[in-house]
């Protein structure tokens, strides 16, 4: 992103009331500390930086953490939100439209499960893989458009996909056109235009941060920071 994109996101900021960021668990913030992955775990290393890469991973995982305490998720399904959010586009190929790209981070998020949890400092469950996974490879598919293994795949882990859906559709405000923006029907999520506010504001934050010289990583922990969600 560029200061020319920057400076007409923060112009067409749309008429939000400011969002009083929730106060999240201790292990939620642990994780999101933690949450500068490494660059190895993208399929394309030069989409690290990009509008796919590292930040908006890092403010999806954020965004999953709120709606984690939102919807009044436990300890568990708390961390598999915020861990299957950071890993969600990691096997994209290019920033269009890539259809298939959570299938295929589903599977490197199975077959690489140890190294992410052990990334995060926590011990890979069979059954948190498996809706981690679920997850990823929904993200990216309307649900409208799900096949029956799909829908057979939102049952085992509804909560996560949804929150995880939802947020990524949060972190919509990168994005260089209005119509692009976040919008509640494509989600299943009821506070989702409640956090607006807050999504905007951590693509604003953690935006500008990154064009003054921080890596991605910092940007967002700045971001987070100011936010009071780290």
């Amino acid at each position: 992103m560029d200061h020319a994109t920057v400076a007409w996101i923060s112009d067409h900021r749309p008429n939000l009331p400011p969002t009083l960021a929730p106060v999240l668990r201790p292990q939620s913030k642990e994780l999101l500390v933690h949450g500068g992955m490494p660059t190895q775990w993208w399929a394309d290393p030069r989409l690290y930086t990009s509008l796919h890469g590292v930040r908006h991973a890092m403010r999806t995982a954020a965004l999953a953490a709120v709606l984690a305490e939102a919807n009044g998720l436990g300890d568990a399904d708390a961390t598999t939100v915020i861990l299957a959010a950071a890993v969600h586009d990691c096997q994209r190929r290019n920033d269009q439209e890539d259809r298939g790209h959570g299938a295929r981070a589903a599977v490197w998020l199975a077959a690489n499960a140890d190294t992410v949890w052990g990334h995060f400092g926590l011990a890979a469950a069979p059954r948190r893989i498996v809706q981690a996974a679920a997850a990823v490879r929904l993200h990216d598919l309307p649900y409208e458009e799900f096949a029956a293994d799909d829908k057979a795949d939102h049952a085992r882990a509804e909560r996560i996909t949804d929150v995880v859906k939802a947020a990524d559709a949060l972190d919509r405000y990168r994005l260089p056109k209005l119509e692009w923006w976040p919008d509640s029907q494509y989600v299943r999520e009821p506070v989702f235009d409640q956090l607006r506010g807050l999504a905007f504001d951590l693509v604003l934050v953690s935006e500008r941060a990154y064009l003054t010289g921080a890596s991605g990583p910092s940007a967002v922990r700045y971001a987070l920071a100011e936010k009071g969600l780290v």
